[in-house]
């Protein structure tokens, strides 16, 4: 946020943008593709206003690319591709048109991730240890490949978290369950039917005590 209280325009812009590409692109009539991506400047003829403010109108592509440049969790990825600029948001989505194998690169072996967690809050595990891990109107459980104060783990839970849920995926892939990696880094799963049992988790802890519950 800028001086005063007010919204910073690049971040708001941003933060619209994830909405917009996560989960509002028919509100707004935008054409997201399987893989996620949309034409920028489709996405700059949209009026809806920004945190700061701002419409996505009145936006230039220089400050779309600042914005993409500058989200600490690496949120978005552009492509060019017969000179027309393309933008997607790289996890998070909740539009069923984007397809996993088409957004994101399937995992083939437990080696690629030797590490899975997932941060939630105190609140919410009797339900998780009760029902599993949900993808709770997403396309995905979203998990880090490490915790949270490592270094490279940008993304994948919120820093607040209470709670780190490790994941057997050594199990879980050997029962059919799909894992995949974003381009920011975040493992996701669509689980099975949308949720990944309790047999699957090896182990839960309190954060940042590491005291397993």
């Amino acid at each position: 946020r800028g001086s005063g209280g007010e919204a910073d325009p690049i971040d708001a812009l941003g933060r619209a943008m994830t909405k917009i590409l996560r989960h509002e692109a028919a509100a707004f009539n935008l054409d997201l593709r399987s893989d996620g991506y949309c034409k920028v400047d489709e996405l700059l003829k949209i009026g809806m206003k920004t945190r700061a403010g701002i419409p996505l109108s009145s936006h230039s592509v220089e400050e779309v690319l600042q914005a993409v440049k500058q989200d600490n969790k690496q949120r978005f990825s552009t492509t060019r591709e017969d000179g027309t600029l393309y933008i997607r948001a790289n996890q998070g989505h909740s539009i069923k048109e984007v397809l996993s194998d088409h957004l994101l690169r399937e995992i083939s072996s437990t080696d690629k991730i030797p590490v899975c967690i997932h941060g939630t809050y105190k609140h919410a595990l009797p339900s998780i240890l009760e029902s599993g891990l949900k993808v709770m109107g997403r396309n995905h459980v979203h998990f880090a490949t490490g915790l949270p104060d490592e270094n490279g783990v940008i993304s994948g839970m919120r820093s607040s978290c209470q709670v780190l849920i490790y994941l057997d995926t050594e199990k879980a892939m050997a029962d059919g369950m799909k894992f995949y990696v974003s381009d920011n880094n975040v493992l996701l799963t669509e689980g099975f039917e949308g949720c990944v049992p309790c047999e699957y988790f090896e182990k839960v802890v309190e954060w940042p005590s590491k005291r397993v519950i």
